[in-house]
């Protein structure tokens, strides 16, 4: 049975379609460091939120020299990118809240089908550069994973990671750190519409090329974790040394991108004070989420 959506691909049969790994859920659940984790193993490269490419017009969040030397090249092998740099992608498609934006549902249609071939075309280059077969993309949004189903160009691979709703709740309450923050009740209406999007998506996806990662799964045994994901993808890499991960030339991501290496540590067990409310408006949504498989970790 072919693939949903698989439409779509500017690139000639006798090249191979790079392998994409879509990191798939709400912001604060931990893609960056499950993205760099994923970056160490051989045959992986991590690429960031690649999202932010087009509305960045290909310039890097960190400006470091080697950064932006890969970068700016990867950028001039896709000049049909150009008439796209800016936000209206990113407005029009990616985001959630362009489901609701009437007005530019117009806009929507006419971007879709280049905004498809500039995305395959920027995995394609990324493959190419690296030498890397697959490539790890942590851009978090549903409706960018339901445009990525479309391209027959690449392989796709989703993983929906689900974090604990009161430590997202809690990280987007913080004021003490350099971040946008948004109050618990709006985090919860925001963690109902991403997940509710995501679960729709990832149940599109064919079973063999999805996985749920549960980001507790992922902190307490990384490597029973992380081995399923790169046997999923068919990847021959040995697992990597968590307790030095190099964070690589990520195009963006959360504040970890900025130190060279990084080390996983052991979970510690929460103190913050629970949110009522997100255990209340979280609990119905819970009971959702741990139906769907394959779960990473051997769960499922």
């Amino acid at each position: 049975m072919a693939e949903p959506g698989a439409r779509e691909s500017r690139a000639g049969a006798s090249q191979p379609r790079p392998r994409v790994i879509y990191i798939m859920g709400a912001g604060r659940s931990g893609s960056t460091v499950l993205g760099v984790t994923l970056g160490n193993c051989s045959e992986l490269f991590y690429a960031g939120e690649l999202d932010a490419w087009l509305a960045r017009s290909g310039l890097p969040q960190l400006q470091d020299e080697p950064r932006l030397r890969f970068w700016e090249g990867v950028r001039e092998r896709i000049p049909a990118a150009a008439p796209l740099f800016g936000r209206r992608a990113e407005r029009s498609i990616e985001r959630s809240a362009s489901l609701f934006r009437v007005r530019s549902w117009g806009e929507r249609r006419a971007l879709r089908r280049p905004y498809r071939e500039v995305a395959e075309s920027l995995y394609r280059t990324l493959s190419d550069a690296t030498g890397a077969p697959v490539i790890v993309d942590s851009s978090h949004y549903p409706l960018r994973a339901r445009e990525l189903q479309r391209i027959a160009g690449i392989e796709l691979y989703l993983l929906f990671l689900i974090r604990d709703p009161q430590s997202v709740v809690a990280s987007f309450n913080r004021k003490d750190v350099a971040q946008y923050n948004k109050s618990t009740l709006t985090t919860n209406v925001y963690l109902w519409l991403t997940h509710v999007l995501a679960a729709w998506v990832f149940l599109a996806q064919p079973r063999q090329r999805r996985m749920v990662v549960r980001y507790e799964d992922f902190a307490a045994a990384p490597a029973e974790v992380i081995g399923d994901v790169i046997e999923r993808v068919g990847a021959a890499a040995p697992l990597p040394d968590f307790s030095e991960l190099h964070t690589g030339l990520a195009f963006q991501g959360n504040r970890l991108i900025g130190t060279p290496t990084i080390a996983l540590s052991s979970p510690q067990a929460g103190s913050g004070a629970r949110s009522p409310v997100t255990a209340l408006l979280q609990a119905p949504l819970g009971a959702l989420l741990a139906r769907l498989g394959p779960v990473a970790g051997g769960r499922g």
